[in-house]
């Protein structure tokens, strides 16, 4: 018995660590180093190509319960993340060297997990050997196997995508700056770069007319909204990256009280506090741009770039009507039972993208050892998110994230204490929805 997983990013490597604790052996096939994408650069497994953050950790909020899910399920990449963790508040956010070389620690060293470095460039005779496939070869699956993939009827759909500068540390003049995290919520994680009116007019100014880099196919309305460009975001109004990333709200400086106009955070990108990530800016200016115009924002004047943002198109096919809550394809003209996963599937983000990872490694280790699918309830945000992907019944399918919104629930507004009605908030509420999926997850075998 074996099962072929194809891609060795987060949802791969899930993927195949779930088959292989189940006792099923795995080949991984990762194309690096004897090939990159258009984002890619590290020749280990997992690599984080846009920011270092998995969003927030709390179970008042959909991305938290989703990593408390993952981790109940003896998820590899929540342990890794956990395990190379940087200070960033109230989000779990990760050294993403340590991170990626955690994963492929994990993944190589697994009596039952062969990696393999090689391109898959079409799902033949050899491919479809195997027991089940596993096509988690993320949005930016190379133009050979998407040709194939569209010739087998799975039609693609595509969107633009973009990664943020990091900034070296020791080259931000912390004069200008200071340490605070949003409302006081965690410690001092982010490094705040606050402008007033006149300094945020004159970087909106420069931003909104600055030279982009040609991207091919490049369409603003074909941008997610989660990583809008910032220029782009720029466009739809002068305040509207004051209501966005700049967003200077529950940022006063903790040494005077002061209050500002606009704030640009950075957050660490690794474990030893060298490099920051400049949080919300994705963009497709040229570099000589991004250094100008970001140059701009005080304290960054002088700013060393460790990484320019680069922007990039991502690929995901129709879910709807081609997979079921499992992420298996309906209806395989070959027989062998295949399988996606992560990004291309339709959900956006690298927990979402190794949940569906987690999702189809369970369940084609079960067909394979001849048990039955194992179907997480769209209680969950395991399953709503699988749920979404299999069922969802517009005609303008987009990639999802984690949110309350998609998941079923039977809390509402009010609860009763001491026999007595009392109406409780939107955190309380997504509080209560979090304890009620847990409590499902633990039914799950």
């Amino acid at each position: 018995m074996a099962v072929c997983v194809i891609g060795g990013g987060l949802a791969g490597c899930e993927a195949a660590w779930q088959i292989a604790q189940r006792g099923v052996r795995v080949d991984l096939y990762e194309m690096k180093p004897t090939g990159y994408s258009p984002a890619h650069h590290s020749n280990d497994l997992a690599e984080m190509v846009c920011s270092n953050s998995l969003k927030a950790k709390t179970l008042d909020n959909a991305s938290g319960l989703l990593k408390e899910e993952m981790r109940r399920m003896n998820s590899i990449i929540l342990k890794c993340a956990d395990d190379n963790s940087v200070p960033a508040g109230g989000a779990l956010a990760v050294d993403r060297e340590k991170f990626s070389q955690s994963v492929t620690f994990a993944i190589c060293n697994h009596s039952l997990i062969k990696v393999i470095r090689e391109e898959v460039k079409s799902i033949d005779e050899k491919i479809m050997s195997y027991d089940a496939v596993i096509i988690a070869t993320g949005p930016l699956t190379s133009d050979a196997l998407a040709s194939k993939l569209q010739e087998k009827g799975l039609a693609l759909l595509n969107f633009f995508d973009a990664a943020a500068p990091i900034i070296m540390e020791d080259s931000i003049d912390h004069s200008k700056v200071f340490k605070a995290a949003r409302y006081g919520k965690g410690s001092d994680d982010y490094i705040n770069c606050p402008m007033n009116k006149e300094q945020y007019l004159a970087f909106y100014n420069a931003l909104i007319s600055a030279k982009r880099a040609d991207v091919h196919d490049f369409d603003n309305s074909c941008v997610y909204e989660g990583c809008m460009p910032v220029e782009v975001m720029a466009e739809r109004g002068v305040d509207t990256l004051r209501f966005g990333p700049l967003k200077p709200v529950g940022l006063n400086n903790p040494d005077t009280g002061d209050e500002y106009y606009a704030v640009c955070q950075l957050r660490q990108d690794n474990s030893e506090g060298t490099m920051f990530n400049m949080v919300g800016f994705q963009t497709r200016l040229t570099f000589g741009e991004q250094k100008r115009v970001f140059g701009l924002i005080p304290g960054l004047e002088n700013a060393e770039f460790a990484r320019y943002g680069v922007m990039h198109r991502n690929t995901y096919i129709n879910s709807p009507g081609n997979l079921d809550e499992t992420y298996l394809v309906k209806k395989s003209a070959d027989g062998v039972p295949l399988f996606f996963a992560g990004q291309i599937t339709g959900v956006e983000g690298y927990i979402e993208s190794a949940s569906s990872g987690l999702v189809a490694g369970i369940n084609a280790a079960r067909i394979v050892k001849k048990e039955p699918k194992l179907i997480f309830p769209s209680s969950t945000m395991i399953g709503a998110l699988a749920n979404y992907a299999a069922n969802y019944q517009g005609s303008d399918f987009q990639p999802m994230g984690a949110n309350f919104g998609i998941v079923k629930h039977n809390v509402g507004s009010t609860v009763y204490i001491d026999g007595k009605k009392k109406k409780i908030g939107k955190s309380e509420k997504k509080q209560l929805i979090s304890e009620s999926a847990l409590n499902i997850l633990s039914t799950i075998n």
